[in-house]
């Protein structure tokens, strides 16, 4: 197979040859127009790479006169996280080679003289005709002359971009179908369809544009063998001529492209005989943002194969080793391998992106992961399900049946109540009942079918200056109603007494001014905080949170040193005090998100990685569940920069922190990728050497949070593995959604994986999981995030909320070998019944009047009776 190379001018180096793909070729399985689209496994949840429909809309309108209307624009429906597994597809894998050129590095603002100049479809119009013709005569003398005897294949490689409508709207999407027909459809319209230009250039360049003759048309026309391709190396993602956008946006999808070409010229055979992104000129062998981008390109393309029907045949990687890049120089690199520009070997060095190439070549893909798969299982029947909300409500509006003035009811002329002055009842006991906002809470909760429900107590409204010479009663009143309430109700209260919130970090105003975290006298307030809770609450609340997910990375050393003691304060009151009657359990909640290198093969993103856990979490993990004092690896970190900021603790301080637990409890939402490279300067963090980024294949949520279930298995076998095997509870873990979709199917699918990763915890690992909290309860606390949707002051269900109430009622993912093994029912109450459950005394009054009532029908009958047999 050859490729003639007559499009825009590549942007590698000098000698760079042809396409052909060197290496690793092989023939995969067959694939059939009649099959594709077909993937194994169950219905996609989501289509996180969905065509926006613009490709086909596209497609229809610039190809409908010239194939009728019988053309077919198919859809896909991408299931979020299943496209990196599906079976192999790769049939001819490559990589384009290029040799390192001699040429001196540009001045700024200077041209290399070897470099093409900008396209400007006026000024190349008659030389792409002239590269049109003698194209075709290459491949008639080929087709003639040699194809007997050789059975070859030749074709053209032509460049293009992607380009998205800026609005969709009729007109956005015309011009992004001119962009294409003026970049790709220049030599593809000619060669595939009907051997002329398109009609949007004729009509724009209609004095500059040459015209074919008949028998050139027909000489043209159809002097391809299939399709070659080159994204990204030549026409780089905003290095196109501004002109050619035609204001509208480009993107580097190769999915979309790939689609619109199938649908544009007749479904014809593809290869992509370039593609590739690059990196930065510092960035040396560690390339992640290029492995990723490169992952990107493959995974659409396997989209594209198995979802959307484009026949690809083989796939070309730009390039096989760093070269100068034209007007570029040596700013990016490109290559596969590395090579020392200054060094008098230029060894050719293999860099993460090579490494990630040769492991999919082996694997001719991206076969399912074993790890990856579904577990069927379920947890233990004491399993602790529960709901997180942050700060529930305190709403003291009482009921009306608690107010003691007497009313006259104004029917005929306002239709109002007018209180009468000077009547007043008798004023009766209060009851939790008469608080109206808690019962409709409860109801909600049951039914959710938790078990247990984790919200935060308000220590600004408790007690208003920090201490408890002004205690707000009513509030505390309020939070023992709900707890007392709760409990009536089966559920467990989980009570967190610290969160950091606004305004004040959650702190009372006279605290948070006088340092906050940093004064340590806050620790000692706290800890008189705690003991009113513990004595107040008590009697009902068996799970306490100390801190609730304070976050280190914008918290100071000092401040984390008092917050440590202030948690190991609390811990030790309730031990000492409280613990033997009340028979309770308590501990801190930390925020433990997983760190990943970036580069899975790189020793140094390993590391980096390791020192990035050891500051999130292990920074107050460390003190309490291991050593009593700060991790070695962060010490030892802050000393070599010359860093003494991080406070010592005293020996009575380590053994008053140290063991202050009963319970290893996290909250835990994605998963970030870290790179010792420093690619992008304004990402990089230069107080710890790293570069946070993300996989662009992984799903996001719309606030751009990634969606990687495996790295909460990850992060519990990190703990498990630091501090040994304590009983661990996921405290909190969820993901916003779009409030304007009506299904909120990211939830949903975020759900179902993250709890099976944790049976996977569980069941294989053999981690202590006790138990697993959803986040967040309703919009109304947490937008975007709520398992009920708030609105008009009424609380709606989401889909993701019945999901979870099936997760909860199976206790798991059961299956047929664990169908046996379910949990005996315990007694729960319904939602109807809780009317009637927490109204008894009422219920017996009622009862009572109910038989004196029947008592005294039955006496008046039977001596009315009486009186008349007497009487004759």
């Amino acid at each position: 197979m050859s490729v003639c190379n007559c499009s825009r001018p590549p942007s590698g180096s000098k000698e760079k040859q042809g396409a052909s793909p060197l290496g690793g070729l092989r023939e995969g399985r067959q694939r059939t127009r009649a099959n594709s689209g077909k993937v194994g496994g169950s219905p996609s949840l989501l289509d996180e790479r969905r065509l926006d429909g613009f490709s086909q809309r596209c497609a229809r309108r610039g190809t409908r006169s010239r194939r009728g209307e019988n053309s077919r624009c198919r859809t896909s429906s991408a299931a979020p996280g299943s496209s990196e597994e599906q079976v192999p597809f790769l049939r001819r894998p490559g990589v384009a080679p290029v040799a390192p050129c001699p040429l001196p590095r540009l001045l700024p603002g200077t041209r290399s003289p070897f470099a093409p100049p900008p396209p400007t479809p006026g000024r190349a119009a008659g030389g792409g005709s002239a590269a049109s013709q003698a194209h075709a005569k290459i491949w008639h003398l080929y087709n003639t002359s040699f194809r007997p005897a050789q059975g070859g294949q030749v074709s053209i490689a032509l460049s293009s971009h992607w380009i998205n409508p800026r609005r969709m709207t009729d007109h956005s999407i015309k011009e992004c179908q001119k962009s294409l027909e003026f970049v790709l459809g220049w030599f593809a319209k000619p060669i595939f369809i009907d051997g002329d230009y398109p009609e949007s250039m004729k009509n724009n360049l209609s004095s500059l544009l040459p015209d074919f003759t008949e028998s050139e048309k027909k000489f043209i026309k159809g002097t391809a063998d299939f399709f070659a391709l080159s994204f990204g190396p030549t026409l780089s993602f905003q290095l196109l001529d501004p002109h050619m956008k035609f204001r509208q946006l480009e993107s580097p999808s190769l999915r979309q492209l790939l689609s619109w070409i199938d649908l544009e010229y007749n479904h014809p055979q593809i290869f992509i005989v370039e593609n590739g992104w690059f990196v930065s000129g510092t960035t040396k062998r560690d390339d992640a943002k290029y492995m990723y981008y490169l992952k990107k390109f493959i995974m659409e393309t396997l989209k594209a194969i198995r979802m959307d029907g484009v026949d690809v045949i083989g796939y070309t990687a730009w390039s096989l080793m760093d070269g100068f890049e034209w007007h570029r120089g040596y700013s990016i690199r490109r290559g596969l391998f590395y090579v020392d520009f200054l060094s008098q070997e230029k060894k050719l060095l293999p860099k993460s992106s090579a490494l990630f190439y040769q492991k999919l070549i082996e694997k001719n893909g991206f076969p399912p992961l074993p790890e990856n798969q579904p577990l069927e299982g379920t947890f233990p029947c004491d399993f602790a399900w529960g709901i997180v909300d942050n700060y529930i409500q305190v709403d003291t509006t009482l009921s009306q049946f608690t107010d003691p003035n007497v009313y006259l009811w104004d029917v005929h002329h306002s239709k109002r109540l007018i209180k009468v002055d000077g009547v007043v009842t008798k004023k009766r006991k209060s009851y939790c009942v008469d608080f109206a906002a808690i019962r409709p809470q409860i109801a909600l909760l049951q039914e959710m079918h938790v078990s247990h429900f984790h919200f935060s107590l308000d220590w600004a409204q408790i007690l208003p200056l920090g201490n408890q010479s002004q205690v707000n009663h009513t509030v505390l009143r309020y939070y023992r109603c709900m707890v007392s309430e709760l409990v009536r109700a089966n559920i467990t209260p989980v009570v967190v007494l610290w969160r950091p919130a606004a305004p004040h970090h959650g702190l009372p105003p006279p605290l948070a001014k006088h340092g906050a975290w940093e004064n340590p006298r806050t620790a000692l307030a706290f800890a008189e905080y705690a003991q009113l809770c513990f004595q107040d609450l008590g009697q009902d609340v068996k799970f306490w949170i100390t801190m609730g997910e304070p976050y280190t990375r914008n918290m100071t050393y000092s401040a984390g040193h008092n917050l440590l003691k202030a948690h190991a304060l609390a811990w030790r009151v309730y031990d000492e005090k409280f613990r033997g009657s009340q028979k309770g359990k308590i501990s801190i909640a930390l925020q433990a998100d997983w760190i990943e290198p970036a580069c899975p093969f790189s020793p140094k993103d390993k590391e980096v990685a390791e020192r990035v856990l050891e500051f999130d979490i292990g920074w107050l993990a460390e003190p309490i569940f291991g050593s009593g004092d700060y991790p070695r690896v962060m010490r030892d970190w802050l000393n070599q920069r010359n860093n003494f900021l991080l406070p010592y603790f005293t020996e009575e301080e380590k053994k008053l922190i140290r063991g202050s637990f009963d319970f290893l409890a996290l909250s835990h939402y994605t998963t970030i990728l870290v790179d010792w490279e420093k690619e992008d300067p304004m990402k990089y963090n230069d107080y710890l050497e790293v570069q946070e980024m993300t996989d662009i294949t992984w799903l996001n949520s719309p606030g751009q949070v990634a969606v990687v279930p495996w790295g909460l298995r990850k992060v519990l076998n990190w703990l498990k593995l630091k501090y040994g095997d304590l009983p661990m509870y996921i405290i909190s873990n969820g993901i916003d959604d779009d409030p304007l979709a009506a299904q909120d199917r990211l939830r949903v699918y975020y759900m179902q994986n993250y709890v099976n990763e944790a049976l996977k915890a569980y069941i294989l690992d053999g981690i202590n999981v006790c138990g697993y909290f959803a986040y967040s309860f309703n919009d109304r606390t947490a937008p975007k995030f709520g398992l009920y949707h708030y609105a008009a002051n009424q609380f709606e269900p989401k889909p993701s909320m019945k999901h979870y109430r099936k997760i909860i009622d199976n206790n798991g993912f059961p299956g047929p070998e664990t169908l046996g093994r379910l949990c005996p029912e315990e007694f729960t109450l319904c939602t109807e019944c809780s009317f009637f459950h927490t109204r008894k005394s009422l219920l017996a009054f009622i009862a009572f009047l109910l038989f004196a009532f029947i008592i005294s029908l039955s006496l008046i009958f039977y001596y009315s009776k009486k009186g008349r047999r007497s009487y004759k």
